[in-house]
């Protein structure tokens, strides 16, 4: 079943004590469950090892009280309350037989401490490098401060083997880890055998390793994470200072994984870091020690993967995000079922969960931390209840997820779109700049719909409400998406804005169909998240001269959330974008716009020949009312159910109808709950 070509992925390797099944190995990754959800987290990883993953981590464990990252909800290993959950983890990670591994972290510089109000602990006395620039400074380590860090690390270590895991990490990349701080010539600035030297500043890494050593003996296997380049020139731990540094203990751990400096790099997006982005920081790097090596790249396809094997690049294909858009990615190249991967778009939705303090979602795999709570699994769902037939309008993001759900489910469908092709928004928004990853949303769902012979799509239809009534199917999802304003409403103002009717004003939609302005063209930026960016990277492309505007502190905000906002910012500065943040817009008049400053009020004039207004959107809801008030009829027409979904329902990011489709298909002809929650939750223990 399996194409010979990718038999050296399913290789057994070993690592020190414990061997690997094949070389897919999930890297750590943060779920936005942590201690909050942990039953949610842990069904998560089942799910992995049930795909074929052959090595599956935790996200980061916070080892001691005195370094934790609060806001942000990561695991914990403080003391025996944390055991259960930590113990359930692993246990369904070995439920079909893959190691588990446990990141083990000590923030240090990183660790505010807002939780415990403890002191933070660093190298050196430095400010707290937060997201947030938390308003507090860490201590300089004494020798009793380095000595108390040993102990911490092995009463996790202790803890970590009992509670059954297989692999025990260091975390020390994208300058989130002590063992980094100590490192990096940036943030220790000490002048004992801790500082200074490249030997003296890897003491402490090879003292934590030789503690873990004497605490497991060799029933775990001891791995460490580093960053490739901390990307701070000669002032911060280089890519040349790490292979010196693997170089100089090749056979310290028993793995090294390596990731790039930041996150931001190291988990750039679709835009800007194509699959595999840190090959040449990674090159060479196996052939300076006899361990095995794991690298992360965004990986999806399984050609490049085995490249990277065959080169020599690393032994393990280290995967987060492909791992969560298709946890069965390995059963499935087993099994030669290329075609059947949801790849990886790229759009890092997965990580706005950990930034938000949210359970964390899936663009391409809907189920992503809805196993536990809500039962759903990415490959299979419950057989239909009836005969009844399911009409799909539209076939958007949210049409094709429910179509093809449904179709899984075993029901007859019939999927109508108004247009020539599938994909909504997805098709519209992939022929962007930087965003043709994005198709894949449309193709995955697709491809799987046309192998189903109880699923008929009809193109170049588009349905009245007589239509539906006269259709006789009993279920009926309307999924007819939602248009861009063209008045200015969005957060900023409220109510409409003037406009002068002899300056063009465009939308997105306009731009995505083909209608482009000309001459110099104010982009006005009230939606904060991608789109106001990227509609200004093409009107350069095409010549126009753009001023952005938005009443925001800077450049598509909300994708801070997503890794690329200084990314976003950059690209436009550098390619000669005028950026006007906190200013919002006021009015349009016949030869320019006038903007407010967000904080004082003040007005100033921008000469323009025209505006795309990225502001808010309008659901395309007028099918679905003309169903309803005609409710009466449904009954008579052998209607039992209208539904509207996804951006017809309420415009958000496609993660969000993709969603509403999948959920549409679970829950059809499911029986009321009443008040009951929709899905399960974890309540704290109240304690004496």
């Amino acid at each position: 079943m399996r194409d010979p070509r990718y038999d050296i992925l399913f290789e057994p390797v070993k690592i020190g004590p414990v061997t690997a099944r094949n070389r897919f190995y999930q890297v750590p990754h943060c779920n936005g469950g942590g201690y909050r959800d942990p039953s949610a987290a842990a069904e998560m990883r089942r799910i992995k090892s049930e795909g074929g993953w052959g090595v599956i981590f935790t996200e980061q464990v916070e080892i001691h009280h005195t370094s934790e990252i609060t806001p942000f909800i990561e695991l914990r290993i403080w003391d025996e309350d944390d055991m259960p959950g930590l113990a359930k983890m692993a246990d369904a990670i070995h439920s079909n037989g893959a190691l588990a591994g446990i990141e083990l972290a000590y923030s240090g510089a990183n660790g505010p401490n807002l939780y415990t109000r403890e002191v933070p602990l660093a190298p050196s006395h430095t400010p707290i490098l937060t997201f947030t620039s938390d308003p507090v400074q860490a201590r300089a380590m004494d020798k009793e401060d380095i000595r108390n860090l040993r102990h911490w690390h092995k009463l996790a270590y202790r803890r970590a083997k009992r509670a059954g895991y297989d692999i025990l990490c260091l975390y020390g990349a994208h300058g989130f880890g002590v063992i980094q701080h100590f490192l990096s010539p940036r943030t220790n600035q000490r002048t004992d055998e801790y500082g200074g030297s490249l030997e003296n500043r890897s003491r402490l890494l090879k003292e934590l390793i030789s503690d873990a050593r004497d605490e497991v003996g060799d029933t775990c296997a001891i791995a460490v994470r580093l960053s490739l380049d901390e990307l701070a020139g000669e002032q911060g731990f280089s890519n040349a200072q790490l292979r010196d540094m693997v170089a100089m203990h090749a056979e310290l751990p028993d793995l090294w994984d390596f990731a790039h400096g930041t996150w931001e790099a190291c988990s750039g997006t679709s835009r800007f870091k194509p699959e595999g982005a840190q090959e040449d920081l990674i090159r060479g790097l196996k052939q300076l020690t006899p361990r095995p090596v794991v690298g992360v790249g965004r990986f999806t396809s399984a050609d490049m993967m085995v490249r990277q094997v065959r080169q020599g690049l690393m032994d393990f294909i280290g995967a987060a995000r492909p791992s969560i858009a298709d946890p069965f990615l390995p059963k499935k190249i087993d099994e030669g079922r290329i075609e059947d991967i949801r790849e990886c778009i790229g759009c890092n939705i997965c990580v706005t969960g950990d930034m938000t303090m949210s359970l964390s979602r899936c663009t391409q795999n809907s189920s992503f931390m809805e196993e536990w709570r809500k039962g759903w699994h990415p490959e299979t769902i419950r057989p239909k209840q009836s005969d009844a037939k399911v009409l799909v309008v539209g076939a958007g993001p949210a049409g094709l997820s429910a179509a093809h759900k449904v179709g899984l489910r075993g029901y007859e469908v019939a999927l109508a779109e108004a247009t020539a092709e599938l994909g909504g928004r997805v098709t519209r928004e992939s022929r962007l700049p930087g965003l043709s990853a994005w198709a894949r949303v449309r193709d995955y769902r697709h491809g799987q719909i046309a192998k189903m012979t109880n699923v008929n799509v009809y193109r170049d239809s588009a349905l009245t409400a007589d239509d539906v009534l006269g259709f006789g199917f009993e279920n009926i999802a309307i999924a007819t998406g939602a248009r861009w304003r063209r008045d200015g409403i969005a957060r900023y103002n409220l109510l409409p804005i003037p406009l002068a009717g002899s300056m063009p004003v465009f939308t997105p939609d306009d731009l995505m169909a083909g209608s482009l302005p000309t001459g110099h063209v104010v982009v006005y930026d009230d939606d904060h998240y991608y789109m106001g960016s990227v509609l200004a990277e093409l009107l350069v492309q095409k010549g126009c001269k753009v001023t952005f505007v938005t009443p925001a502190t800077k450049v598509a905000e909300w994708s801070f959330n997503t890794l690329e906002q200084g990314t976003i910012q950059a690209r436009l500065l550098e390619t000669g974008v005028d950026v006007r943040v906190t200013r919002g817009l006021s009015s349009v008049e016949a030869d320019g716009v006038t903007v407010a400053c967000t904080y004082t009020g003040r007005t100033e004039r921008i000469g323009c020949d025209a505006v795309v207004m990225v502001t808010a959107r309008l659901p395309e809801d007028g099918l679905f009312l003309a169903l309803k008030a005609r409710e009466a009829e449904w009954a008579d027409n052998g209607i039992a159910s209208v539904k509207l979904i996804g951006d017809a329902n309420a415009p958000a990011a496609i993660a969000w109808a993709t969603y509403a489709g999948h959920r549409y298909a679970e829950e059809l002809e499911a029986p009321p709950i009443g008040d009951a929650l929709p899905f399960r939750r974890e309540v704290a223990r109240l304690k004496d």
